[in-house]
């Protein structure tokens, strides 16, 4: 589990026979002489784009099982860049080894339901990053079908930025978006089904993709966590960090 540094930066613990490579808003990563990456997920908690200073203890080893049990899932649709579980013991069960990918340049994002920044644009325009819905929807309405509604990737602190499909093509090459876009709707469609069945609403997710070293499409990053997706139960309360979002807005300008 990660500390912050003097300034609240998350500082990445040492792990022997690795070497840190970056620290992100949850996860710190190192690689090692086989070229084989330790993810570690942390204890942090991020919202808005900012880490916040308080940890959650256990989340890292959440964060980490729940994704395993969706990209195992989910591994017929496609690939997810997992080599093995067996990490080393200061991080056990919050930890993967996985294979680097060359990341897409942007974030794949599913909706099922309107919320969030989807009903902010669509207050706007009765749209969401291009895809046009139909009028009188309200928040949290469901939508007729699911939708990709890609974003840009930001830096900590800076804040991610809802694209057209067009814009997403420009970005990674139309072919590319063409398949990211049928890639995340599968996954996401897959999931919300499986959540249904547990009387679970998967209102939407993000998911993050790149190329292994054979130039093949494959799912990284995580799969289908709090910190990625939005989960409601029926009465649409949040199984999520929106209780984090809803306390900051009161707080923060």
């Amino acid at each position: 589990m990660s500390g912050f540094g003097t300034r609240g930066a998350p500082v990445a613990p040492e792990i022997t026979g690795w070497k840190h490579l970056r620290t992100g808003k949850v996860r710190d990563l190192y690689t090692n002489e086989e070229n084989q990456l330790l993810i570690v997920a942390s204890d942090r908690i991020s919202a808005f784009d900012w880490v916040l200073p308080t940890e959650i203890p256990g989340k890292g080893k959440l964060l980490t099982a729940i994704s395993l049990f969706w990209f195992e899932m989910l591994s017929d649709l496609v690939p997810n860049h997992i080599i093995s579980t067996e990490v080393p013991a200061s991080v056990a069960g919050r930890a993967v080894i996985a294979k680097p990918l060359q990341m897409f340049a942007i974030e794949c994002v599913a909706r099922g339901y309107l919320t969030g920044s989807g009903w902010s644009e669509y207050q706007n325009n009765q749209a969401v990053c291009g895809n046009k819905l139909p009028a009188g929807l309200t928040d949290g309405s469901k939508l007729p079908a699911s939708i990709f509604t890609p974003a840009t990737k930001a830096e900590i602190g800076e804040h991610d930025i809802n694209i057209t499909f067009e814009q997403a093509s420009e970005i990674v090459g139309r072919e590319d978006a063409t398949e990211l876009k049928r890639l995340t709707l599968a996954l996401y469609d897959r999931a919300k089904d499986y959540a249904a069945a547990k009387d679970i609403i998967l209102v939407d997710t993000k998911f993050e993709f790149g190329r292994d070293a054979d130039g093949i499409i494959t799912l990284g990053d995580e799969a289908l966590t709090p910190d990625s997706s939005r989960f409601w139960d029926q009465e649409h309360a949040s199984f999520d960090k929106q209780y984090l979002r809803d306390y900051l807005v009161t707080v923060w300008d």
